[in-house]
C-alpha cells in the first residue's frame, strides 16, 4: 500500500511539474482572473446600487472603521484617516462660504504634492464638485488654457505657486474667476487667502444631500494630457473611471496591511488615481513626497516600512544610477507598480535591489483599454486573457508609420496585426468600456475615435500607441505615433512646442519630434527648423523656449534645414528625422544644443555629443 501511495504521489508531482512546464503562468493567470472577476462584480454593484457608492463614501467608511490609522506620512508628520476627514470638512465649509460653491461647480487645483492636495480634493468631493488637476509646471498660455477648458470659476493654488498665478491674474480677474491661495494671508489684490478661513471653519461632517445628484457617470476629475491640439487636453474622468483606475492596486494583490510610497505628482493619473485613490480603496497608509529623490528613496522605504512603491521608467533609472551601498537590499518593498521601465533598467533594478514584483502596466488617462503585467515577466507591459478581452474588447491593427494612418483592406476595414507584428492598439467603445473624451474639445475627442475597424459602423478609441503581442500572449509597448512623445515622465505635444518656436524672431517653420538618447527613457525634444533669414538667433530662441515651455518640453536639439519635408497631404515628415537623431558626424545640417549654463543654444559639436553619450552632460 505504501509503495502504491509513493508511486501515485510521484506521478502527481511529475504531472504538476509537466503542467508548470507547459503553462508556466497558469497560477498567475488564475489569481489575476479571479481578482478581475471580483473587481468587475464590485464595479457592477456600484453602478446598479440604489444610492451611488463613490470613492468618497469608501473613504468615509474607512474613517468609521479605523479613524486613528495613519493615512498620510509627510515630511515627518502623520495624518490619520480621522484627521484628514475633519480637515476636508473644514475645507468644504470654507469654500462653501468664501466661493459659494455648489454641486457640479468645477474647481481647478494648482497644488504641489502635499497633504492639503488630498483634503482639498476630498472637501470638494463632499460638495459634489469635480476637480481639475493642473500640472504645476505649466505657465502663462498653457495655464490659462487648462483652466478655461474645464469651465472652472474657482482656482486654488499652493503658496509656492503664487508667482505663476500672478502672471495670469489680469486675465483671471477679467473673466471673473475667484482665486484662492493656501496661505494665511495674501497682499496681492485679486488673490484671496484660504488657509486662515479653513482654520476657523467647523470640522463637523458635511451632509450627503450636498452631492445627492452625483452618479457613477458624473464627472469626478479633469486630468490633463498632451496631444495634437498643441495645448494640453482635459480628459474627462468619471466616477466610474476613478473606481476602475483605483482597482490597479487590488489587481496587483495589495492589501490593507501594505504601506504605499507615492513620489509621483498627484496631478497625474498615476499618482492620484492608482496611488492615492487606490490607497483609499485598500484602506492603507501612504508615504507622500513633494518630489522624487533617488538619494532619499531607500532610506524613506526603511523608515516608513514601505511595502509598495510607484515608478516611471525615469525614476527606476535614477535609482539604478545611485552609488552602490551595502544595505541597498535591506528594505521591505515587495511590489513596484508603474510604467515605462526599459528591459535593461528593469533587470539591473532587480539585480541590485532584490526580487521585487514589478507590476508594469499600460494605460491612458482618457483611454478605455489597459494592460497589467501580473507575472513580472521582464519587458512586458501586460498579458492578455479571455476575461480581460471580454470586459475590454480591443484590436491590434496594422499601421502605416509613413502615412501615419491604419492600413485598410479593399472593403475599407482595418487589418489585424499578426502575432509578433507591431500594430496600433485600439479599444472598442462600449457601455462597459466608454471613451468620454475631452472637456470643451469636441474636435480632439472626435479625432481619437476610429470607425470601421472590424465591421462597418463600429467605433474604437485610438490610443496612438504601437504595441506587439507575442506567442505567449504577453504585450509589449513599442512606440508612440503622431504628434506626441514622452520625456521625463511627461507627455509633450509637438505642435505646442512648434508654436512657441515659431515665435522666435529667426525661425520661420518648426517640425518638432522626439529622439532617443542612449541610457535614457522616452524621447528628448528636437526640432528641425527653417530660418527667416540666414542667421539663427540662438539667444532669442533660448529665451523663447525657457520663458514659455516647461523644462521637459524644451527642444534640447535644433536642426537647421533649408526646407521641411512634407507628405502628400502636407503633413511634416518626421520618421526619417527621428531615425537620424542628433549625431553631428552623420548629419550635414547645422545642429544646436540647448545649454542651460550658457543660457543659449550653442553649436552641437562632436565633443558635446560624446559627453551626452557618456552622461557627462545632464539632460
Amino acid at each position: 500500500m505504501y509503495i502504491w501511495f509513493t508511486v501515485l504521489a510521484g506521478l502527481a508531482l511529475l504531472s504538476l511539474s509537466f503542467i508548470r512546464t507547459l503553462f508556466p503562468y497558469l497560477g498567475d493567470d488564475y489569481a489575476y482572473i479571479l481578482r478581475s472577476i471580483k473587481l468587475g462584480i464590485r464595479l457592477t454593484k456600484y453602478k446598479k446600487g440604489k444610492q451611488f457608492y463613490s470613492v468618497l463614501d469608501c473613504f468615509l467608511d474607512a474613517v468609521k472603521s479605523h479613524p486613528n490609522k495613519i493615512f498620510v506620512h509627510f515630511e515627518g508628520r502623520e495624518y490619520t484617516y480621522g484627521e484628514v476627514d475633519k480637515q476636508s470638512n473644514k475645507v468644504a465649509r470654507a469654500l462653501q462660504t468664501e466661493a459659494r460653491l455648489k454641486e457640479g461647480d468645477a474647481v481647478a487645483l494648482f497644488l504641489a504634492n502635499e497633504p492639503s492636495f488630498i483634503w482639498t480634493w476630498l472637501g470638494l468631493a463632499k460638495l459634489g464638485c469635480p476637480a481639475a488637476l493642473l500640472n504645476v509646471n505649466i505657465r502663462s498660455k498653457s495655464l490659462l488654457h487648462c483652466f478655461s477648458c474645464c469651465g472652472a470659476k474657482v482656482i486654488i493654488a499652493s503658496e509656492e505657486l503664487q508667482g505663476a498665478v500672478e502672471e495670469v491674474l489680469p486675465t483671471l480677474t477679467e473673466q471673473g474667476i475667484s482665486v484662492f491661495l493656501l496661505s494665511e494671508a495674501c497682499s496681492t489684490l485679486g488673490i484671496n487667502s484660504l488657509s486662515d478661513k479653513i482654520s476657523h471653519a467647523s470640522d463637523q461632517p458635511m451632509s450627503r444631500d450636498l452631492r445627492a445628484n452625483v452618479t457613477i457617470k458624473s464627472t469626478a476629475l479633469y486630468i490633463y494630457t498632451s496631444g495634437t491640439t498643441g495645448l494640453p487636453k482635459a480628459a474627462v474622468v468619471t466616477h466610474e473611471r476613478v473606481w476602475a483606475a483605483s482597482f490597479v492596486q487590488a489587481a496587483s494583490g495589495i492589501t490593507s496591511e501594505d504601506i504605499f510610497y507615492i513620489n509621483l505628482p498627484l496631478y497625474h493619473s498615476a499618482g492620484f488615481l492608482i496611488g492615492m485613490v487606490g490607497a483609499i480603496d485598500r484602506g492603507i497608509t501612504i508615504v507622500l513626497k513633494r518630489k522624487f529623490s533617488a538619494s532619499q528613496f531607500w532610506d524613506d522605504c526603511r523608515k516608513y516600512n514601505v511595502t509598495v512603491m510607484q515608478y516611471i521608467g525615469e525614476t527606476m533609472r535614477y535609482l539604478c544610477n545611485t552609488p552602490r551601498k551595502d544595505n541597498e537590499r535591506n528594505h521591505g518593498v515587495k511590489v513596484a507598480i508603474g510604467n515605462g521601465a526599459r528591459t535593461d533598467i528593469w533587470t539591473e533594478f532587480l539585480d541590485r535591489f532584490g526580487e521585487i514584483k514589478v507590476r508594469e502596466l499600460y494605460a491612458a488617462t482618457e483611454g478605455n483599454i489597459g494592460f497589467l503585467n501580473y507575472t513580472s515577466k521582464i519587458g512586458a507591459v501586460g498579458r492578455v486573457n479571455f476575461v480581460h478581452r471580454f470586459f475590454f474588447p480591443y484590436a491590434l491593427i496594422k499601421f502605416d508609420t509613413e502615412k501615419e494612418e491604419p492600413v485598410r483592406n479593399s472593403e475599407g476595414l482595418c487589418i489585424e496585426a499578426i502575432t509578433g507584428e507591431t500594430g496600433l492598439m485600439v479599444g472598442r467603445i462600449t457601455q462597459r468600456s466608454p471613451f468620454v473624451g475631452y472637456a470643451g474639445n469636441h474636435q480632439q475627442t472626435e479625432k481619437k475615435r476610429l470607425r470601421d475597424v472590424r465591421k462597418k459602423g463600429d467605433l474604437y478609441f485610438n490610443t496612438g500607441d504601437l504595441l506587439r503581442f507575442d506567442e505567449m500572449n504577453f504585450v509589449y509597448f513599442m512606440d508612440r505615433v503622431g504628434d506626441t512623445f514622452r520625456w521625463k515622465g511627461e507627455n509633450v505635444a509637438t505642435s505646442e512646442v512648434a508654436d512657441i518656436l515659431t515665435l522666435a524672431n529667426s525661425i520661420l517653420e518648426a517640425n518638432v519630434y522626439g529622439v532617443k538618447v542612449e541610457g535614457h527613457e522616452g524621447r528628448i525634444g528636437m526640432a528641425a527648423v527653417t530660418l527667416k533669414e540666414e542667421d539663427f538667433d540662438c539667444l532669442h530662441a533660448y529665451k523663447q523656449v525657457v520663458n514659455y515651455l516647461p523644462a521637459y518640453a524644451r527642444p534640447r536639439f535644433i536642426r537647421i534645414q533649408p526646407c521641411l519635408e512634407m507628405t502628400g497631404t502636407f503633413k511634416m515628415k518626421k520618421v526619417k528625422l527621428v531615425e537620424e537623431g542628433f549625431d553631428p558626424a552623420h548629419i550635414e545640417d547645422p545642429l544646436y544644443f540647448l545649454d542651460p549654463e550658457k543660457k543659449s543654444y550653442v553649436p552641437l559639436t562632436e565633443e558635446i555629443y560624446r559627453a551626452i553619450g557618456a552622461r557627462e552632460i545632464k539632460l
